[in-house]
């Protein structure tokens, strides 16, 4: 049965879990990262038309905006900070047929890599822009139930459960 799922509120753990890092206060913006295939244009010497060839996935960068200032944040940014943080999303979708409320969650590890401040006007709120980038792990959720799973070091990328690379892996002598 088709159905429409729209996204009514969201909230940004800057931090992993630790309650004083929620940012559903001050949260404007939440860009997931743009998920894009790599192609390579091939045209073979024994071949009239050219094709492009599949060669990967292009680097994860999420973004989010918060209104005002947030001086914690600032602690986490940019090369000061030894390791990657871990940035967790949680959505609230809504099932537009059915009225269900469902979760959605992003889990993301990376580096806060750039804020951007917005120009100070009189009588408007300022905010800044953040750019996490590094990104090394990413996981997202929908109700309850994995739906994209990668991670840099283990090499593992799962849709939907489903491993997209044990052959890959195995050939290798990739271990978990």
């Amino acid at each position: 049965m088709s159905t429409i799922h729209v996204m009514e509120a969201a909230n940004l753990f800057a931090g992993d879990h630790d309650p004083t890092a929620s940012k559903h206060l001050t949260l404007a913006e939440l860009k997931l990262p743009t998920l894009q295939e790599m192609y390579q244009d091939h045209h073979a010497g024994g071949s009239r038309v050219q094709i492009e060839v599949a060669v990967g996935i292009q680097k994860l960068e999420p973004t989010f905006k918060l209104n005002g200032w947030d001086p914690d944040l600032l602690t986490q940014f940019g090369l000061g900070s030894s390791r990657q943080k871990v940035f967790t999303a949680y959505g609230v979708i809504r099932d537009k047929r059915t009225g269900l409320a469902i979760e959605s969650k992003a889990v993301i590890e990376g580096r806060l890599g750039k804020i951007e401040s917005d120009a100070f006007q009189r009588g408007e709120l300022q905010g800044h822009e953040y750019a996490i980038n590094e990104v090394m792990h990413y996981e997202l959720w929908f109700n309850e139930k994995e739906k994209l799973f990668w991670d840099f070091f283990s090499t593992e990328w799962r849709l939907d459960g489903v491993s997209q690379n044990d052959d890959e892996r195995r050939i290798l002598r990739v271990q978990r």
